[in-house]
């Protein structure tokens, strides 16, 4: 196990090095240049040479690029071009916003998902199953920002109207967190929920049609028992798996759900960075998400040999 998990670790940090050198050449080539974003569309041929020089940015490549990677070695993710405040400080601010909207979508697509999909592959083809079927269709053909602005309407605006408040805009980290969060949860969590149910009730059924858990059922072993002690274990593999790589993955692609709700998140604020061409914060932001992505793969992947005893990891 140290050994495995070692190499995963220099795996990553190979994974890590690529998306920072990618996201340096892509910006770098920005059509876009950086002096005038920051000296804005007035600032003379003076202004912008000096704006270049005092970042570095009328040296070579190369001397760029390292730089750069010096940088980040030592944990410095520069400053915004805009505000002038360290990305790291910016990031900080945002991040436990989405880190909370993330945590609570994840627990309830996660737990509805597996609970509804292990409840229709256990009654598979009956009217149930059929219905549980239909959800997962409506869900996965209505796009996010629907649920969100539907959301946002009925509990938002009509019940507020009848004297129900169920909703409260405003910055989540204060009082009443759980009415600015629910409504959050539950549009980010809806999409995910019908795939995760899909996912669950397809690998159930695998599982189930297995010869050990048909000698179970020779046994006579109670019909709940077999289900949920020797087929959801084994048939939770595959859904950790994607588990894993969506909640690392939605740190950073929570813009619509930020944005409808007016939650001051990451994705909000790769939002506002991409349309002033912020290239620090937007060069931080990715590999904040990379990061987090590559933590969540690391845990699932030792995760396997808890879920599965087949699984030895060497």
């Amino acid at each position: 196990m140290p050994r495995y998990v070692l190499r995963r670790l220099l795996y990553s940090a190979a994974v890590l090095w690529l998306v920072s050198t990618l996201v340096f050449v892509f910006l770098h080539v920005s059509p876009v240049p950086v002096e005038r974003v920051i000296g804005g569309p007035r600032a003379t041929a003076e202004t912008l040479a000096q704006i270049r020089a005092n970042l570095g940015l009328d040296q070579p490549v190369l001397v760029q690029y390292w730089r750069f990677v010096g940088r980040l070695l030592s944990g410095d993710l520069g400053d915004s071009y805009i505000s002038g405040t360290p990305v790291s400080a910016l990031i900080a601010e945002r991040l436990p916003t989405t880190l909370w909207l993330v945590f609570g979508a994840g627990v309830l697509w996660f737990a509805g998902g597996v609970g509804l999909g292990v409840f229709s592959a256990s009654r598979a083809r009956t009217l149930w199953d059929r219905a549980a079927t239909a959800f997962v269709l409506v869900g996965l053909s209505t796009p996010p920002f629907v649920v969100a602005l539907a959301l946002l309407y009925v509990f938002a605006t009509r019940l507020e109207e009848s004297g129900v408040h169920l909703f409260e805009a405003g910055p989540p980290m204060q009082e009443h967190f759980l009415r600015r969060m629910v409504l959050p949860w539950a549009a980010l969590a809806f999409l995910m929920l019908a795939s995760y149910t899909r996912l669950t009730r397809g690998a159930m059924l695998d599982v189930l049609g297995e010869d050990y858990v048909r000698t179970a059922r020779a046994k006579g072993l109670p019909e709940r028992r077999v289900v949920l002690r020797h087929g959801l274990r084994p048939a939770l593999a595959p859904v950790v798996t994607q588990a894993g790589i969506d909640l690392g993955a939605l740190v950073g692609s929570t813009i619509v759900t930020e944005k409808v709700f007016g939650l001051q998140g990451v994705g909000q604020l790769v939002h506002q960075s991409i349309a002033t061409g912020d290239t620090p914060v937007i060069i931080g932001v990715t590999l904040t998400v990379t990061l987090f992505v590559i933590a969540a793969n690391l845990l699932v992947d030792i995760g396997y040999s808890v879920l599965d005893p087949r699984v030895r990891l060497g």
